[in-house]
C-alpha cells in the first residue's frame, strides 16, 4: 500500500506551512527516525548544514535508541551522547526531501530564510528482495531496506 497521508498530529495551516513526503526510499528506518529526532525544532539552513556535515564525516549523528554495540566517537557529546554514526546514504535522502520542502514553501511565497522544522517522520516501507549470487542458482536472498519519509516546515515571524 503507497503511502498518501501525514502523521502529523498538529494542525495544518496551509498559509504558514509547508510539506513534503518522499515513499519507498533506500534508506534505514532507524537512521531516518534519529535524524528527524534531531532536526526536528531546529531552522531549515541548520538542519542542512548538520546533514551535510555527517554526510561528509564531520560530525556524527548521535543514536540514542538504537546504539547497542555503537562506539564512542572523538569530541563533545551531542545531545548527551557520545555513541554515534556517519550514515550518509540515509542522510543524502534527507538532504533531498529537505530541498523538495524548501522548494515547497518558495513556490508558496513563504520567506525561505525563516523556515523551521516543525514535523519530521520515518516510516516502515516496502522490502524488496534481491538475490545475492553465490555461485548457485538460487543464491542468497537479501532484504533491501526503504522507508516513508515526511516534513513540513512552518515559517516563523
Amino acid at each position: 500500500m503507497v503511502k498518501t497521508n501525514y502523521n502529523y498530529a498538529g494542525t495544518y495551516d496551509a498559509q504558514r506551512m509547508a510539506r513534503a513526503f518522499s515513499t519507498n526510499q533506500a534508506a534505514s528506518v532507524k537512521y531516518s527516525l534519529e535524524i528527524s529526532r534531531m532536526i526536528k525544532g531546529k531552522s531549515l539552513d541548520e538542519s542542512v548544514k548538520f546533514l551535510n556535515d555527517v554526510a561528509s564525516q564531520k560530525t556524527f549523528l548521535p543514536l540514542r535508541t538504537y546504539h547497542k554495540k555503537v562506539p564512542h566517537r572523538k569530541g563533545q557529546a551531542i545531545v548527551g551522547t557520545k555513541s554515534g554514526r556517519y550514515p550518509q546514504r540515509t542522510c543524502k535522502v534527507w538532504l533531498n526531501i529537505l530541498n523538495t520542502v524548501r522548494a515547497n514553501a518558495d513556490v508558496k511565497g513563504l520567506d525561505v530564510k525563516k523556515l523551521q522544522i516543525v514535523h519530521a517522520n520515518a516510516t516502515h516501507g516496502f522490502q524488496r528482495i534481491r538475490n545475492q549470487a553465490q555461485g548457485r542458482i538460487s543464491g542468497k536472498s537479501r532484504k533491501s531496506k526503504s522507508a516513508h519519509i515526511e516534513v513540513i516546515v512552518r515559517e516563523v515571524r
